[in-house]
């Protein structure tokens, strides 16, 4: 029971951690799906830098425009950190309960980790097309959340579902390289504690620096096919059809027309704007959700310490 809640903190004070920082950088992910998502040769294309996305909605008095989709984005945000830190704790404490280890090698922490971000991604499939469709839309005509899924059919909401699940090895690469890290530091400071003191926990410094260091890691290896992700799942208005002609949502035909129109270098088109927002949602998130954990953990201890005393007396009256 013990262990079903420790899993249960982790998995709250993650989604918590994912809900804060995806508010604050959520125009920059905006910005940077866009520009993922235009795919044309050489001087055609609509937007050559990051900046001329925030300066196109700046023009048009569309602003507001770069918060479209946010409530979708942070419902799916929440929802699969959620999931994903959860099934990931549950895995990991799971594990070590059948071998018997006291700790986790690097193998199969990656094999929990991508088994956590697998049973995620089908399950959030839907919301996550849905939020790359509304944020890759023309400014100022972004659907809402019910119109978006039900515009095609049932199969679509499910665009991308392939890469995604190729894609659980970045979480899986992210966290992995990030509880390396945090147990050497963590292990060299208990050693230099006294023996009684309260546990040693990460700085919100420390956190934020290795979690920028592990998601930099993981991003620089999966960025070709998150890119395609991002092509598959954009939006098929009138203005990205102008802009981004016949361009199929599968992973083929998005390859073809990459490798047709911008060369290998296409395969990596974004990567700073990736890069830079990855790597501030991921290490805000983690700063989150380290600072937070222990708090979230005492507060569900004290809710079932209630309902444990307050049982017996509902069962006497």
């Amino acid at each position: 029971m013990s262990s079903d809640l420790e899993s249960l903190s982790e998995a709250t004070s993650g989604a918590i951690g994912s809900l804060v920082s995806t508010t604050i950088l959520y125009p920059l992910d905006t910005c940077k799906s866009k520009y993922q998502a235009e795919v044309q040769a050489h001087g055609q294309q609509k937007y050559r830098y990051l900046s001329d996305v925030l300066w196109e909605a700046i023009k048009s008095n569309q602003v507001l425009s770069l918060y479209q989709g946010l409530g979708t984005k942070n419902l799916q945000s929440f929802v699969s950190q959620f999931l994903y830190f959860y099934g990931y704790s549950y895995f990991k404490r799971l594990y070590l309960a059948k071998t018997g280890a006291k700790s986790i090698g690097t193998k199969a922490n990656l094999l929990l980790a991508a088994a956590a971000g697998a049973c995620n991604a089908i399950l959030t499939q839907p919301l996550d097309t849905a939020s790359s469709r509304m944020q890759t839309s023309a400014f100022g005509k972004s659907k809402g959340l019910f119109q978006t899924l039900t515009e095609g059919s049932w199969s679509d909401a499910f665009d991308g579902l392939g890469i995604s699940l190729l894609l659980t090895s970045n979480p899986a690469i992210q966290y992995t390289v990030f509880d390396q890290l945090k147990q050497n530091i963590l292990k060299g400071k208990q050693n230099k504690a006294e023996k009684g003191s309260s546990p040693v926990v990460l700085s919100a410094f420390t956190a934020f620096v290795i979690g920028a260091i592990s998601k930099s890691i993981a991003t620089l290896l999966t960025y070709p096919a998150i890119r395609c992700k991002v092509m598959i799942q954009a939006a098929h208005d009138n203005e990205t059809k102008e802009h981004r002609p016949n361009v199929r949502r599968t992973v083929p035909g998005v390859v073809r027309s990459i490798w047709r129109k911008e060369g290998i270098l296409g395969f990596f088109k974004g990567l700073q704007a990736q890069i830079l927002k990855t790597v501030l949602s991921s290490a805000l998130l983690l700063m989150i959700k380290e600072k937070i954990t222990s708090s979230t953990w005492v507060l569900i201890l004290a809710t079932r310490r209630y309902l444990f005393l307050t049982k017996p007396r509902l069962k006497s009256s």
